[in-house]
């Protein structure tokens, strides 16, 4: 088929070099246009569900990016006490979808296996985009430093504050999910530590996470029902957490009291309401621009990479760039509403801040069967490309 002249992804995040990559293999000619202005390590850890790795398979880079990571054997949910509420096996999920499930990676591992699989001068740094003009003869970029592209057709993978669907669809705007979070990633770790599971504590209007990585690294995230973009909360620092979660067990003081001040990185929790439209014409959003997520089912980064294989599929599926995004929509809105739904409940029922709900919570967890467990995240592994 026809190979059209020129796409532009703006956003150089997960989604958006996953795409550019897979679109290069497919033969188009693709750039991505990111605002910062260098790429740094930063961030923290993320966890790639099955789901994610069907679609990294599905784009031909799976191997290359399970090789920085490090695979799970379980993701277990306890209480504050540590009593167990609920376990996942990965082994169960590769046996019966033939997937590999609970892959933990630091983020900015992820972004340098992304970035060597890009074509040179493919990623364009510095190039903030605050406003665009779609024509009949393709998109015009406008950035802050006062340059502009062109493109015949556009990809918006800028994020949840996405200036592409801020001005397409103004209504659309962040919404805070009622809890604030801190997140680090950690080397320093007493010996005994287990890195073989994922951990999630939930208590009363609290959690905590633990997630082990690559190179004997700790990715952790505490949560607390807080008002939002809280100065107080914004400011934490190590002492502030421990005594927030001074109810929860070892090994969580351990763990807080290994880290440094300045490792913390603090942010509310926002998703987006589900959108109705994704395509327009010729242009296309994606990824959290699309269909940002609360983190409680860690399908935010998965959903980037299985839009990346779904609308790179599409692409050389259908006849023109219009159509491709348009099927994209059609693909993507009710599983991605689903996702952003589900997601948005889970919350809710963890983050429960009265002790006597949170303790009939915990209840219900530990009397539910495994197998009905699984059963509710079916859909997650089920997806088609």
């Amino acid at each position: 088929m026809t190979k059209w002249p020129t796409f532009a992804i703006v956003g150089g995040g997960i989604g958006g070099l996953t795409l550019a990559i897979a679109m290069q293999r497919q033969g188009y000619q693709v750039k991505v246009y990111e605002s910062a202005n260098d790429i740094k390590p930063l961030g923290a850890g993320i966890m790639l569900a099955a789901n994610a790795i069907k679609a990294l398979s599905e784009i031909g880079i799976a191997e290359n990016i399970i090789a920085k990571g490090k695979v799970l054997q379980k993701l277990i949910i306890k209480d504050n006490h540590g009593k167990v509420l609920n376990e996942t096996s990965s082994d169960s999920i590769r046996e019966r979808y033939g997937l590999i499930n609970n892959f933990t990676i630091h983020r900015a591992d992820l972004h340098e296996v992304l970035l060597k699989l890009l074509h040179p001068d493919t990623l364009v740094l510095a190039k903030a985009c605050t406003d665009f003009q779609q024509t009949k003869d393709g998109v015009d970029l406008f950035f802050q430093d006062g340059s502009t592209a062109h493109a015949d057709y556009v990809i918006a993978s800028d994020g949840i504050h996405s200036v592409f669907r801020k001005k397409l669809l103004p209504e659309s705007q962040p919404r805070y999910a009622g809890y604030t979070c801190w997140r680090a990633v950690i080397d320093n770790l007493p010996a005994e530590f287990n890195f073989e599971e994922t951990v999630e504590s939930w208590g009363a209007g609290s959690r905590f996470g633990i997630v082990p990585l690559s190179g004997k690294r700790l990715y952790w995230f505490a949560t607390l029902n807080a008002r939002q973009n809280d100065p107080a909360k914004r400011n934490y620092k190590v002492e502030d957490l421990l005594r927030e979660f001074s109810e929860f067990y070892d090994p969580v003081a351990k763990i807080i009291s290994h880290t440094n001040n300045d490792q913390i990185i603090w942010s509310d929790i926002i998703d987006l309401a589900p959108i109705k439209k994704f395509a327009f014409n010729n242009l296309v959003l994606m990824g959290d621009a699309a269909h940002a997520t609360t983190p409680n089912m860690g399908q935010g980064a998965c959903m980037a990479i299985e839009d990346a294989a779904v609308l790179a599929n599409c692409l050389d599926e259908y006849s023109s760039p219009e159509e491709a995004f348009y099927n994209f929509e059609k693909q993507r809105i009710a599983r991605t509403t689903r996702i952003v739904n589900t997601s948005w409940r889970l919350g809710r029922v963890a983050q429960l801040q009265n002790p006597i709900l949170a303790k009939l919570r915990n209840a219900a967890m530990r009397f539910t069967p495994q197998s009905v467990s699984e059963k509710q995240f079916k859909f997650l592994y089920e997806v088609e490309f």
